[in-house]
């Protein structure tokens, strides 16, 4: 897992007390700020397909109940596939005019949403719905799971350069040591599922028990130390 560390001194404020005499509290001198990041790629664990058919018809009621009774099979049969998790998607029912404005026909439109961690698994069940539903987008995502762990160890890198980088930027000021005043972790937020268009649904129809090609990619995780600290003689 190729890794990346980077840690940026964002600058020092050194602060020397006012000249002009009064009450007032004496500003903090010798402060620091700095900035360290640790960086990741983490392949993607969980696909996303959706799966599609669409109807055309004289009567919408006749192309909502043929569209259901479509669904809800796919949805039963995917059940039946273990680690593959099954949901309906959109469902849209419109008419098209001809050049007079009138209603010539219906087209409906229905979806079924398949999610999994096992890629042969789903890939073997979308080859076989493909007489029923066509795959038009697949997606990846990174489970939680995963993504936790690869922040875990992120933290204790970013955190161990950040302690490095102080030290040193330290030094090199004329101080001896310091102490943290102010620190702040940030991990990279959930990064919604990466789609890819599928475009193969007519080829797919000529073969429709062949699986379909499901591999994915990686994604990147980040996790970031902020703050400043206190330099000492």
């Amino acid at each position: 897992m190729k890794q990346l560390l980077a840690a940026t001194l964002l600058g020092t404020t050194a602060i020397v007390a006012s000249a002009a005499g009064g009450p007032t509290a004496e500003p903090p001198s010798g402060v620091l700020s700095l900035s360290a990041q640790a960086v990741t790629e983490v392949p993607t664990d969980i696909v996303h397909l959706t799966l599609a058919a669409e109807q055309e018809g004289a009567e919408p009621a006749a192309i909502s109940s043929a569209l259901s009774t479509r669904t809800q099979a796919v949805i039963t049969q995917a059940k039946r596939t273990p680690g593959v998790q099954a949901e309906s998607g959109g469902f849209t029912i419109h008419p098209t005019t001809d050049r007079n404005g009138r209603i010539s026909t219906w087209r409906g439109r229905s979806e079924v949403i398949l999610q999994s961690r096992d890629f042969a698994a789903v890939s073997k069940l979308a080859g076989e719905l493909a007489s029923q539903m066509q795959v038009q987008n697949i997606a990846f995502s990174l489970s939680r799971e995963a993504r936790q762990a690869a922040e875990s160890k992120l933290a204790e890198q970013a955190v161990g350069s950040f302690r490095e980088k102080a030290q040193a930027t330290t030094k090199l000021f004329g101080y001896n040591s310091y102490t943290i005043r102010e620190v702040n972790l940030n991990e990279s937020g959930v990064v919604p599922p990466m789609p890819r268009m599928y475009g193969a649904a007519k080829a797919m129809m000529a073969d429709a028990a062949a699986p379909v090609p499901v591999e994915g990619g990686k994604t990147q995780v980040t996790v970031s130390v902020n703050g400043s600290v206190q330099m000492l003689k």
